[in-house]
């Protein structure tokens, strides 16, 4: 089984190439499956569990995430993001919102891609959306509502 930060990476590399691509989800992890064994050095046989979840899971709540990333990527409309950029985010924050995965990893992981994949300067600007998000879905629900009374209790 691959390490979960060479899973991390090929599920990057099938969302890059979904959003440049549009295809069925399963075509293009059949494609994916096939040139990661061609194009990897050592590459093992057999399905990659965890990218699996990673990619189903990013790609069957794209809109909502997209949403959180709008909400959080204050003056970067989304359409504009470099294609990299923006599935590392939704890969991270549907990694923090559905997995137990602490999300400090999540965010240390998406960084490591970012000085990998993306442009000089993009892990500042992915960390502070990463770091938006996840303290918005770390407060409890009421926070997020104007009308409801203050939390009590140790902060």
């Amino acid at each position: 089984m691959p390490s979960r930060h060479r899973s991390r990476e090929r599920a990057l590399r099938l969302l890059y190439h979904l959003d440049l691509a549009p295809q069925p989800f399963e075509e293009a992890l059949a494609a994916h499956y096939g040139s990661l064994y061609s194009e990897e050095q050592n590459a093992p046989s057999g399905a990659d569990p965890f990218m699996e979840e990673l990619a189903r899971g990013a790609l069957a709540r794209r809109e909502e995430l997209d949403a959180l990333i709008r909400r959080h990527s204050q003056n970067w409309r989304l359409e504009r993001m470099p294609v990299v950029d923006r599935n590392i985010l939704r890969l991270a924050i549907w990694e923090m919102t559905a997995t137990p995965t602490p999300p400090a990893v999540v965010i240390n992981e998406a960084l490591e891609l970012s000085q990998r994949y993306c442009e000089p300067g993009a892990g500042a600007f992915l960390n502070g959306v990463l770091d938006a998000v996840r303290r918005e879905i770390s407060q409890p629900e009421e926070a997020h509502d104007p009308g409801s009374a203050p939390q009590q209790g140790l902060h």
